[in-house]
């Protein structure tokens, strides 16, 4: 999920936001999200065999760097690049925008190229968090980029969408339900008018909805709701009669009667992105993630739709491929756990993409090369008086570096105040490439070959990447700290 994003909310809650497999859902229709936010990164190249080994065949980015671009070219994979919301000013400048599609979709559109079919204009830029920040630009830049596309020659085949979330659309207070789905009152006008451009484009309407954070943001949400295999307390629709059974349906079920009552009630709608988590929080494990992703997988499998579009399939991009340790924890501590692939590139937990629910895994990032095996942890022999200076080592280790398996209900969540220390400074240690100097810590730290990890618990070496080969050893100087937004506070 990209960014901060608001609490996807339901109807139920007044307000709708919300080995190679054989065969995946109807019409190709699953993708997954590619996000670039780590430390340190699978090759793109190994992350596009790793798509292919496993039968996907679209997937969706949040720029246009060249290196995935250039990894996907001959792949055959369907591929959406993406204008991040601080490049949507430039794009109101038709000249800029013309520029932009000649650089990142017609120098690709060759024989034997990128298969680039979507291009993203922004990225959730109507959150009421981001307080209109982007409402002035993102139409006038989304018209430009179409507009480029087709005086391209590649608007045929090329569509320019603004990946939305799904807190654009709303239920009133007073008749909480999705057949009263209306696009939020301050935007109704401006999201009126997108949506009718998109149909006169030939493009979808893309949105992202997030179960999860309905029961996230909500004490009160029933758990069974969040997923797809049945709830004790389905919500009923008292305009329509229809009974919902999930929250994903109802919350895309509104989105379609905004739809309606703007006038495009037949406008596709593809789904962004839509995951489940696997730490951070005592709602995002493993466990949960692989509940939700089996009745999704076989929701599309069996090419259902959802009570106001029966038996149509919907394309989805699952959030995401692999966790990315350095993205912004403004939302939750979540935020760096949505990927179906560890860091590594490999599988959490059993998944059937084919939606069948067979018990079979994922095939994993081939040919991973990892940092020596070697762990930094609470130095045993520290003098007594320099404990007194714990805390701020700690909160150092984690002001730059991933302690939010440390969180509350999290993997890691259960360790000691030791624990805690060691985790910490093995987390910092691993992203500055285990150099030498990233052990010390004023003499609370120390280096060892005995691996720390527990039952729940994992101390992670990371992978070998081209510029951790190059600065490994003793001596070197450290990498610059990675600055990140929020600083995790481990009690001790």
């Amino acid at each position: 999920m990209a960014g901060s994003r608001q609490l996807a909310v339901a109807a139920l809650l007044l307000v709708a936001a919300a080995g190679v497999c054989t065969r995946l859902p109807p019409a190709g229709a699953l993708g997954v999200n590619w996000g670039t936010m780590a430390s340190h990164q699978l090759p793109p190249s190994s992350v596009v065999r790793m798509l292919q080994d496993n039968g996907i065949k679209k997937v969706k980015l949040f720029d246009a760097d060249a290196g995935p671009l250039e990894a996907l070219a001959g792949s055959g994979i369907e591929v959406m690049v993406a204008i991040p919301n601080i490049m949507l000013d430039m794009m109101t400048d038709y000249d800029t925008a013309r520029d932009w599609v000649h650089k990142n979709v017609s120098a690709y559109n060759f024989d034997g190229g990128v298969n680039i079919k979507y291009v993203a204009v922004g990225n959730e830029p109507f959150l009421s968090s981001l307080n209109g920040t982007f409402l002035n630009v993102t139409f006038p830049a989304l018209q430009n980029i179409q507009r480029a596309l087709n005086e391209a020659g590649v608007g045929d085949t090329v569509k320019a969408t603004v990946p939305l979330n799904a807190d654009v659309y709303e239920s009133p207070k007073d008749n909480p339900v999705p057949s009263a789905g209306r696009f939020r009152a301050e935007i109704s006008g401006l999201m009126t008018e997108i949506v009718q451009f998109l149909n006169q484009s030939g493009a979808p309407f893309t949105v992202n909805i997030y179960p999860y954070l309905s029961l996230y943001g909500n004490a009160g949400f029933p758990l069974d709701f969040a997923f797809f295999d049945g709830t004790t307390s389905p919500v009923v629709d008292t305009n329509s009669g229809i009974s919902y059974t999930n929250v994903f349906d109802a919350n895309f079920d509104t989105l379609v009667s905004a739809l309606n009552a703007a006038g495009v009630g037949g406008l596709p709608v593809m789904v962004g992105e839509v995951g489940w988590p696997t730490d951070g929080d005592k709602q995002a494990t493993a466990a949960y993630a692989q509940r939700f992703y089996a009745g999704l997988l076989k929701k599309l499998a069996s090419n259902a739709g959802t009570p106001l579009r029966a038996n149509q399939y919907v394309e989805v991009y699952l959030f995401s491929l692999i966790d990315e340790d350095v993205k912004s924890v403004a939302p939750g501590n979540f935020e760096r756990h949505w990927g179906i692939m560890r860091y590594d590139g490999q599988p959490k937990y059993a998944m059937d993409l084919t939606g069948q629910g067979r018990n079979t895994a994922l095939v994993g990032a081939r040919g991973v090369e990892y940092l020596p095996r070697a762990w930094c942890v609470l130095n045993a022999n520290a003098p007594a008086e320099s404990m007194s200076r714990l805390g701020d080592n700690v909160d150092y280790a984690c002001s730059n570096a991933d302690c939010t398996a440390l969180s509350y209900g999290s993997t890691c969540g259960g360790l000691d105040a030791a624990g805690n220390a060691s985790y910490a400074f093995n987390a910092y240690f691993q992203v500055q490439n285990q150099e030498v100097e990233a052990c010390g810590f004023q003499g609370l730290a120390a280096s060892t070959t005995q691996d720390p990890s527990t039952g729940t618990c994992n101390f992670s070496i990371q992978i070998e990447t081209a510029s951790s080969s190059s600065s490994a050893g003793p001596g070197r100087p450290l990498l610059v700290s990675l600055v990140l937004a929020f600083v995790v506070v481990v009690t001790l």
